[in-house]
């Protein structure tokens, strides 16, 4: 106005002016309390209780033990767990109010509200002796350089969608002397700016760490954080990564202090969503002292699709892998996984020998599951010890049209090639007028694998004894 900037908006559109009058100023946490657990519930939210009959009909719901349940949250002094998201909350009240009104609260949930201060956040926790966790998402928390918050207490904070970034983190790290669990989802980070060092210190206690649903796209940002000891949980899912490595002993990320090596106690990473679509990122893996539990869904590596991998192939090339995109890996998957994987890359390697750097672990699995690998004599490109041998393989129609048939096993060279399959199962289902789509069914993957290259093998595609393949018609 008049050549006068008075505020600057987050983004394009997101700012307005808005008439003093027409603003919510917003609530207590004091009176949010009273409107959330004393209000009796009105005669319109009682008659929204319902459930509708056969003949469509309202029929009123009573709840059982209402009135004990309502009775148990109006004793505040024996509230341990307090919700309150979206109910207008802008200040803490009288301080000394909140620590004789709720003086048991561990869990606050003030999930969107109008929060922005941190010395009201301060305030808070200062009054509540016992509180251990609070979940202030959704909140527009301000920038702060001074007034650090008092937040010693706190072990779980949850800070997603706040606008939070790491310069803020770090500078509330001296106030988190015993934060086990960090949450800064959905904030825009993309970078980590340690305070002091090239590596994120302190955070001595720091188990789980969540920075999903940002914009990093730098593995060497992650590597800052290897050095937070007692990390034990790394939330990296809906980033932008396109690789990930683990340092070699040349790389300067081993503490020269106390030895410890990077990332020594991560034992879950999650990285669901990001653009990883290289395998050198998922042997790396291999490399991390104590990690079992690993997501890589959604990402291009790992969909078939795009030419990524298929679960399988995952397991063998993870040595240690226990969890694998939320699915646990059985002793039985693990076996039947690295047994197929190195049938696969064997059928390759006689066509393209040089592949045989791509595939670190396949000296070791052949000698842990004893299997030979016998150079072909004359022109044939199949280890003789593998295609002599017949795979027992269940055929399983769910084509909708298809009408109801009994799954059939069969015995099937593993040369078989799948043009060949789909021939077999139009005479062994009756299926001539059909054409056919056949996919492989993987124990712990949420969808089968489609096989659609006629001329791969059961081999070529590392199919191994006991498999499912499912049988479909186009377009269904």
């Amino acid at each position: 106005m008049n050549g006068v900037r008075y505020f600057h908006a987050k983004s394009d559109r997101s700012g307005s002016f808005v008439r003093p009058h027409n603003l919510n100023q917003g609530i207590s946490l004091l009176e949010a309390l009273e409107s959330r657990y004393k209000s009796d519930s009105t005669k319109d939210e009682e008659d929204e209780m319902y459930v509708l009959s056969t003949s469509n009909q309202r029929v009123s719901v009573q709840l059982l033990g209402k009135d004990q349940i309502q009775d148990k949250l109006r004793r505040f002094d024996e509230l341990t767990s307090v919700s309150l998201p979206y109910m207008g909350i802008s200040s803490p009240g009288i301080p000394s109010h909140i620590n004789n009104t709720v003086p048991n609260i561990k869990e606050l949930d003030l999930t969107g509200n109008l929060l922005s201060e941190w010395k009201d956040v301060g305030t808070i926790c200062e009054q509540l002796p016992a509180l251990r966790t609070i979940n202030l998402s959704n909140n527009l928390m301000s920038p702060y350089k001074t007034n650090i918050p008092i937040l010693k207490i706190i072990q779980v904070l949850v800070l997603n969608n706040t606008g939070v970034d790491w310069e803020q983190v770090e500078l509330l790290r001296q106030s988190l002397t015993t934060i086990e669990e960090l949450h800064i989802m959905g904030n825009n980070i993309s970078r980590i700016l340690p305070g002091s060092s090239s590596m994120v210190q302190g955070f001595d206690c720091l188990r789980l760490l969540n920075l999903e649903n940002n914009c990093i796209d730098e593995w060497n940002e992650i590597m800052k954080l290897s050095q937070l000891r007692c990390l034990e949980k790394l939330y990296l899912n809906k980033n932008c990564l396109n690789s990930l490595f683990y340092p070699d002993n040349n790389e300067r990320y081993e503490s020269e202090v106390t030895c410890y090596k990077p990332f020594q106690n991560l034992c879950r990473l999650l990285l669901g969503n990001n653009n990883i679509d290289d395998v050198a990122s998922i042997d790396s893996l291999n490399s991390f002292p104590n990690l079992v539990d690993i997501r890589l869904s959604e990402n291009p590596i790992t969909d078939p699709r795009r030419g990524g991998v298929p679960r399988f192939v995952l397991i063998a090339r993870l040595a240690k892998v226990q969890i694998l995109n939320g699915s646990e890996v059985t002793p039985r998957e693990r076996k039947d996984s690295e047994i197929r994987y190195v049938r696969l890359v064997i059928s390759r390697l006689h066509t393209s020998p040089e592949e045989i750097k791509q595939h670190p672990r396949l000296y070791e699995l052949k000698k842990i599951h004893g299997i030979e690998d016998e150079r072909p004599s004359s022109g044939t490109t199949v280890p003789q010890t593998i295609s002599s041998g017949l795979l027992s393989i269940t055929l399983n129609c769910v084509g909708a049209s298809m009408g109801e048939k009994p799954p059939l096993t069969k015995k099937l060279p593993a040369t078989t090639t799948v043009g060949k399959l789909k021939s077999l199962c139009e005479s062994f289902f009756k299926l001539k007028s059909m054409k056919l789509k056949l996919y492989l069914q993987e124990e712990g993957s949420p969808f089968p694998l489609m096989l659609d290259n006629d001329t791969s093998s059961l081999m070529d595609l590392g199919i191994g004894n006991d498999s499912i393949i499912l049988v479909d018609e186009e377009g269904s």
